[in-house]
């Protein structure tokens, strides 16, 4: 760069130029000849519409923008809101039939359990009634048979090991058997088939079971006939004795 500046001074003397030219050229600040250099005018620059704190300033074409983007932010809010208000109504709507239709089917299986129960327990009851009839008969052979001889014995007993085994079979169904006797007669237990006076026992009482009855589980599978007793009346000749006695 100097030796550039040599020879322009050395041109500039032979040409019989002043000097100052070359001074006024080395006098230029470097961001003058940075200027010079690079070609581009200095142009002036326009301030920019910014306020102190460097954010844009307030204009009125600002002003109608962010109106209309707030406008535009209340609606979009106003919707989602509306949705989810609707979209909550629905989720409760829905609660209310999902409990609806599981109350509904909770009724539904204790019905049907209830009826299948109801059902085993009458054809359980059903076949019970078809074999107490068996039972009376082995009771009344046990009652009348009186076995004399060995052969009679072995065939008795024979007999009695099967009336036992169904017996067994009946309790384990839940059977069992009614014991009347002495008890206050019961319309909802008994059935009373006869009457017999007597001094003995309070009128009403069960002297004797006729039939014996059973229960299934805690109910009546079939009544029990019983003989009551009934008050004794006096006799005419008992009478007669008492009025005589009375006249003497």
């Amino acid at each position: 760069m100097m030796d550039e500046n040599k020879q322009v001074n050395n041109t500039s003397q032979q040409l019989g130029e002043p000097i100052e030219v070359n001074q006024a050229m080395n006098s230029d600040s470097p961001a003058e000849i940075n200027s010079h250099e690079s070609g581009s005018d200095v142009t002036e620059q326009t301030p920019e519409q910014t306020n102190v704190s460097g954010e844009p300033a307030f204009t009125e074409e600002n002003g109608v923008a962010a109106a209309e983007t707030t406008e535009v932010d209340t609606a979009a809010l106003t919707q989602l809101t509306q949705q989810i208000e609707f979209l909550r109504m629905q989720v409760e709507e829905r609660s209310t039939q999902y409990m609806r239709i599981a109350a509904d089917f909770e009724n539904y299986r204790k019905r049907v359990s209830k009826e299948k129960e109801e059902m085993e327990t009458q054809v359980k009851r059903n076949t019970i009634m078809e074999l107490l009839p068996v039972v009376d008969n082995f009771e009344r052979a046990r009652a009348h048979l009186k076995p004399q001889n060995d052969g009679e014995m072995t065939i008795h007993k024979s007999y009695q090991g099967v009336y036992k085994q169904l017996v067994d079979c009946l309790k384990r169904l839940g059977v069992s058997p009614m014991r009347p006797e002495g008890q206050e007669f019961d319309p909802n237990l008994h059935e009373a088939v006869m009457r017999e006076p007597t001094n003995e026992h309070p009128e009403g009482t069960v002297l004797e079971e006729l039939v014996r009855g059973y229960f299934l589980g805690d109910r009546v599978l079939r009544h029990a006939m019983v003989k009551v007793a009934a008050p004794q009346e006096d006799t005419p000749t008992e009478q007669e004795d008492e009025s005589t006695q009375e006249n003497s």
